[in-house]
């Protein structure tokens, strides 16, 4: 191509652990140039509907409700066992419910309209409480605040929830591999349609390049991470490192791929999504 990648990724450490090498120019574009933009994952389902990206990490949920322009990557992803988003509350033995309550109902924090945590609670919550779209790192501090009384925690705060005084509803991940037996997707790398396929072989190259690199040389990426980190211990870095990035982040295999069209199907319940295309391999 004439022109950058216009590339979007997400500031979450599996995120700037996988892409450090590529940011760094550690490894080699094979002949490509990057213009990288580093977003919440809300900004990036967002600016990825627009046609701001090329390529760009993205909620499985918003990348089935665009899945006509977009497929997937093999690498880039994030899906694993042990990797759910959380239902918290502020006071304990609390529960959304179904039942008959006085108005207003409870109200519900969730990290995106088009993420994947909240589509999780629509499956297995539907109609329970108000929902309210916040930046992930807004979610525990207003619900210790009492703002609110459930949020679907995603990210660092998986590790942090109970140093906050907060109480666990429910692991919406273990939820899901119980009812499922796949491993819960999260996110992953789009692609347009309309880049050439030779392009698009050489992006998943560079990507593939970027994570092998990060994972036999795991220190080389903790100063990208810790610039762009809500946390900012290494050792919680690390562990969502080794709960995010894992076999299926370097290649979805045929495990990812079936965990997909699970997605797809129970999504089809609560709204009109499409299978995803994986685009190359």
């Amino acid at each position: 191509m004439n022109r950058p990648i216009r590339l979007g990724i997400s500031t979450c450490p599996n995120d700037t652990f996988a892409f450090a090498a590529l940011m760094n120019r550690k490894i080699s574009w094979r002949g490509l140039q990057f213009e990288v933009e580093l977003l919440d994952i809300q900004q990036l389902n967002d600016r990825l509907f627009a046609g701001s990206f090329d390529v760009a990490k993205t909620s499985f949920h918003a990348a089935m409700m665009i899945a006509d322009r977009f497929g997937v990557l093999p690498s880039g992803s994030a899906l694993g066992f042990g990797v759910g988003p959380l239902l918290l509350a502020s006071a304990d033995d609390s529960k959304p419910s179904t039942a008959e309550i006085s108005e207003p109902k409870p109200l519900t924090l969730c990290p995106g309209q088009h993420t994947t945590a909240t589509l999780l609670f629509h499956l297995f919550y539907p109609n329970t409480t108000r929902l309210r779209q916040v930046v992930f790192s807004q979610i525990m501090p207003d619900l210790k605040s009492g703002l609110a009384d459930f949020g679907v925690c995603i990210h660092e705060g998986r590790f942090t929830w109970q140093d906050e005084g907060l109480f666990l509803v429910e692991d919406l991940g273990t939820r899901w591999e119980t009812e499922t037996g796949c491993p819960l997707p999260l996110g992953g790398l789009a692609a347009s349609k309309q880049l050439p396929p030779e392009t698009i072989e050489t992006i998943q190259g560079v990507v593939r390049d970027s994570i092998e690199y990060s994972l036999a040389s795991p220190q080389s990426a903790l100063p990208t991470m810790r610039q762009y980190a809500q946390e900012f211990d290494d050792d919680v870095l690390m562990q969502h490192v080794d709960l995010y990035v894992n076999e299926w982040t370097v290649d979805l295999g045929d495990v990812g791929r079936r965990a997909l069209d699970v997605l797809a199907q129970k999504a089809s319940r609560v709204g009109d999504y499409k299978t995803l295309d994986i685009l190359t391999g």
